[in-house]
């Protein structure tokens, strides 16, 4: 198969990598413009277009998806199929153009977890289970015709870092596992399954990512695996009546009962920042303070001199 690959971030670029080494060939790449980033508003290239650069490929970065510019650069390519990997919602006039049509691949079990976040919000949601589904794009977001659906499990360790490096090592295979069957003619589009109470995937906001230490002491530990390492749930620590910002990577818990503890008070062990709540114990093992690297609990609690009066607010 000719195909144009689309997509931005790390995991598109593993499975552009991965196309590269199979038998299809890759015409051109289509990736976001570069943008200005850091203290030196330096530009900054997408994964995808670092790769492109690297082989040698012919890359697209469009300002605008329906530019008839960048739509006559598509129909001159004639290529079989577009594959979109983490990318924009694409006009019609683009998806349309190749004859095979142009599918998505999408890290999780679709119907479920339509939109931005699918990896992060399985895990908050305490799944043991999700996946990647590749299906032809339409009108609509992640509702297409599925072609191929894989599944992943989710293991208690997990956090949205481990999981995305399995869905895309899973993922790559899928998408060549597609390509293949599009080319043989042995895939055939199915309708996705109707379900009465889909559960949604959102994009994820600084406050979505604030702990809510009232919430059941097991949410709270799903939502810091499913915000880890990125965008990192995050917390306010009151020293004293000075507020510290910090995002929480890791930690544990126990369900040993806190019944007095109304005012969530904050213990320093040797080498954890124990949150006491009326439901059990939640132990912070890494962090980040506000301007400051991530780091164990046991460096962030060796740079504290008075270790009293502290609370979670």
């Amino acid at each position: 198969m000719k195909i144009v690959f689309m997509g931005t971030p790390e995991f598109a670029a593993i499975c552009l990598e991965e196309i590269l080494k199979s038998q299809h060939e890759v015409a051109a790449v289509v990736s976001v413009p570069d943008k200005p980033a850091g203290r030196g508003q330096k530009l900054h290239q997408s994964a995808v277009s670092k790769m492109a650069i690297e082989n040698n490929l012919k890359l697209l970065q469009p300002e605008k998806l329906k530019s008839q510019e960048f739509i006559d650069a598509l129909i001159a390519i004639e290529a079989d199929a577009f594959v979109v990997v983490a990318f924009r919602m694409l006009p019609k006039a683009v998806w349309e153009i190749p004859k095979a049509g142009t599918f998505n691949l999408h890290a999780s079990l679709l119907p479920q977890y339509r939109g931005a976040a699918p990896i992060n919000w399985a895990i908050i949601n305490g799944e043991t289970e999700t996946g990647v589904t590749t299906f032809l794009i339409d009108e609509k977001i992640d509702t297409g015709n599925i072609l191929l659906k894989e599944k992943v499990r989710i293991l208690p360790e997990d956090d949205a870092g481990t999981l995305h490096d399995k869905l895309a090592e899973v993922g790559k295979k899928l998408i060549i596992a597609t390509l293949d069957g599009l080319k043989d003619n042995t895939i055939i589009p199915k309708p996705q399954e109707a379900i009465s109470h889909p559960k949604p995937a959102p994009k994820i906001f600084k406050e979505d990512c604030r702990i809510n230490w009232t919430a059941q002491i097991e949410n709270i530990h799903n939502k810091i695996r499913g915000l880890s390492p990125y965008p990192a749930a995050w917390t306010v620590l009151n020293d004293n009546g000075e507020s510290k910002v910090i995002k929480i990577f890791k930690g544990h818990f126990d369900e040993t009962p806190n019944p007095d503890a109304a005012q969530i008070p904050l213990e320093f062990t040797d080498s954890h920042l124990k949150i006491m709540l009326p439901q059990g114990n939640y132990y912070i093992e890494e962090l980040q303070p506000e301007g400051k690297k991530r780091m164990n609990a046991r460096d962030f609690i060796n740079g504290i001199r008075n270790k009293n009066g502290w609370k979670v607010d």
